[in-house]
């Protein structure tokens, strides 16, 4: 079962963003960054200005920036915008109702998952896009 990457190459698009400064930057600049194609970082910007995260300007001087300063931004904010759904996903087919455990598994996973969901909110909550920015320059100081 593959993760989905949304957050994560969100997360990187903002960091690379937030480098730049207030620069527009095309979605090929971006995406030679993230390492996939263009049309992948088009659809990620088009959720994060959605959730007024990134502006975007049209024509020849056009591009994408931050929309906030990235201490502003939190990562809470970016999961929300990209999100795909819970942390795992419920079975389609309703489980045998004859056995106790088909019969109750459902009301305990889905319970699980609320509790996951409000964790991930809130330690992702902690965390700033200026935090995160701290983090790279540091692992760039200490990488050979």
């Amino acid at each position: 079962m593959a993760a989905n990457s949304q957050f994560a190459m969100a997360v990187h698009i903002l960091t690379f963003l937030a480098k730049k400064g207030d620069q527009n930057l095309k979605s090929d600049m971006i995406a030679q960054s993230v390492n996939t194609n263009p049309v992948v970082i088009r659809r990620i910007l088009g959720q994060l200005a959605q959730a007024d995260l990134v502006a975007s300007q049209t024509g020849a001087s056009g591009g994408t920036r931050l929309a906030l300063p990235p201490e502003k931004i939190c990562l809470v904010e970016v999961y929300k915008a990209v999100s795909c759904g819970e942390v795992f996903a419920l079975p389609i087919r309703q489980a045998n109702q004859d056995c106790p455990v088909g019969r109750n598994i459902e009301s305990v996973l889905c319970n699980l998952q609320k509790a996951i969901d409000r964790s991930v909110a809130e330690k992702l909550g902690e965390f700033s896009l200026a935090n995160v920015l701290e983090m790279v320059d540091l692992e760039d100081t200490v990488a050979p």
